[in-house]
């Protein structure tokens, strides 16, 4: 099935997180790709300790808003890079049993055109049954909302951010 995880409050990939460990912890295999995102996670490096494939990066320590024309050539280059080898490897390992895939950030990937919209369209289109996706992000596409089997959205009510603390390291990242 596929899984969306959306909205402007806390808690995306740390559902995706949940759902990975959950697996893992049942001996499904993972494989986890984050977009858009170069920063130390936590999240990662337990993933990684567990057992799943980890696939991340854009090329640049810009946010998207911040990138020339070249940096976001490179990030779309990863980006797509990453994608397309997350998807064959979760390919297959689905081919022999049940297997997820994670596509954190994909919907800023995406509304950003920071990825291959027609590859990411045909690959929910046509994927194995037995692959479990997972979708994360803000505004999520129609598309995405449409194909979802699973849509949870994560609503902020507050945040620290808002009154200027900072993301914490172990509680944000």
């Amino acid at each position: 099935m596929i899984h969306l995880y959306f909205g402007d409050g806390k808690g995306k990939t740390s559902a995706a997180v949940g759902l990975c460990v959950r697996a893992l912890g049942n001996g499904i295999p993972v494989v986890f790709a984050q977009f858009l995102k170069e920063r130390e996670a936590g999240e990662v490096e337990s993933l990684s300790a567990l057992g799943a494939r980890i696939f991340r990066g854009k090329g640049t320590g810009k946010f998207t808003f911040e990138m020339t024309p070249e940096e976001r050539l490179l990030a779309r280059s990863v980006s797509d890079r990453n994608f397309l080898e997350a998807v064959r490897i979760s390919g297959d390992l689905s081919k022999r049993s049940m297997s997820v895939l994670v596509l954190d950030e994909i919907c800023a990937a995406w509304n950003s055109d920071l990825i291959d919209k027609k590859s990411v369209s045909l690959f929910l289109e046509e994927r194995n049954p037995r692959l479990e996706v997972v979708l994360t992000g803000r505004n999520p596409p129609d598309f995405f909302l449409e194909k979802a089997d699973y849509a949870t959205e994560m609503r902020k009510v507050r945040h620290p951010f808002d009154s200027g603390l900072g993301a914490r390291k172990g509680v944000e990242f």
